[in-house]
């Protein structure tokens, strides 16, 4: 026995082949195990060319130190994805290279929102660029850098450039149009391809846990009016305010106020409910509004009571409308083709 240990050969030899089999059976053997039983989605798409360069810009300014992509199965985590992450969801994420490993960007702490599904909630491409630009513009307390090496002014921009509507105040006294960049797209592209895939027809989807007892209106001694209106403020705050602004006067040359707006306060319902649902292309008045109700999934009850929100804040003063008016809308709304 002496002889083996004194043979350095001999000794080296076996401690190399002793790690080499542990390394196969305890890291390779269940790694290749976990590929073949967690196969991406059916209906996942990959990146684009685009979005592959965005995410790697996404890695080199270190936004996952902030940001995370995952929806853990925690009733508080309703407010990032439709359903909790699953290993599925990262099954098809491939090598950055040859030499640097996979980058999931699962992240570890939420200093920032959880990005897992932002292409569906704000799928805004002019929401993200102005948001890049500079944050406090869209979300006065955002903590988040702004961005602004990422875009140029230009006085006479050309047809082919990307121009980001940012309010004169936030120019510096610089003159000219804010024009993004290919990486500020790059970037904005890779965001708006983070969008949960659905589960395959019939596949139960895992369930969030802990769950938050939902408060009534009796048991806050109000009425049912008052629990849809507070209802109405909620959702507005989720998935309107970041464009329209909580004072409701919106972002001139980037997104159009509600404060007095004559489609808010107006009789046309059909219209209102349609860009709820729908979305709509201002042209060049304000950038394009995203299909919120339809990636939300709103039924007549959140429409109404966003509406209803809406329409009687700010110095707003128009009729509240019903879910039941509002079902009979969506019914010939929804059978409109998306814009």
């Amino acid at each position: 026995m002496s002889s083996f240990f004194d043979n350095h050969v001999k000794l080296f030899s076996t401690a190399s082949l002793m790690f080499i089999g542990l390394t196969i059976c305890v890291a390779i053997i269940p790694a290749l195990r976990n590929q073949e039983n967690n196969a991406p989605l059916p209906n996942a798409e990959p990146l684009s060319a685009d979005a592959l360069k965005g995410k790697a810009l996404f890695v080199a300014n270190g936004c996952v130190a902030c940001h995370t992509q995952q929806v853990r199965n925690v009733d508080m985590d309703k407010t990032w994805g439709s359903r909790p992450s699953i290993a599925a969801d990262y099954a098809g994420i491939t090598r950055t290279d040859f030499w640097r490993n996979t980058a999931t960007l699962m992240g570890t702490e939420r200093t920032g929102p959880d990005l897992t599904n932002i292409g569906n909630r704000q799928p805004s491409k002019d929401w993200n660029l102005v948001h890049l630009y500079n944050p406090r513009i869209v979300v006065k307390e955002s903590i988040m850098p702004a961005y602004p090496w990422m875009f140029t002014i230009k006085k006479e921009p050309s047809k082919n450039d990307v121009i980001v509507n940012v309010p004169a105040e936030y120019l510096q006294g610089k003159e000219g149009k804010v024009v993004a960049t290919k990486d500020a797209l790059y970037l904005v592209a890779y965001l708006q391809s983070r969008k949960q895939t659905k589960l395959p027809d019939g596949t139960p989807a895992p369930e969030f846990l802990y769950k938050q007892e939902v408060k009534t209106a009796a048991a806050g001694g109000g009425n049912a009016a008052a629990a849809s209106a507070a209802n109405g403020q909620e959702l507005f705050v989720t998935n309107c305010q970041a464009c329209h602004q909580a004072n409701g006067e919106g972002l001139p040359g980037a997104f159009p106020p509600l404060k007095g707006s004559p489609v808010v306060t107006g009789d046309d319902l059909e219209k209102y409910v349609d860009i709820i649902m729908h979305g709509y292309d201002a042209r060049a008045d304000y950038g394009v509004m995203p299909p919120v109700g339809t990636n939300a999934n709103f039924t007549e009850n959140e429409v109404a009571a966003i509406m209803n929100y809406e329409r009687t804040s700010w110095g707003n003063n128009a009729k509240q409308v019903t879910p039941e008016e509002i079902k009979k809308i969506l019914d010939i709304v929804k059978l409109k083709p998306a814009p």
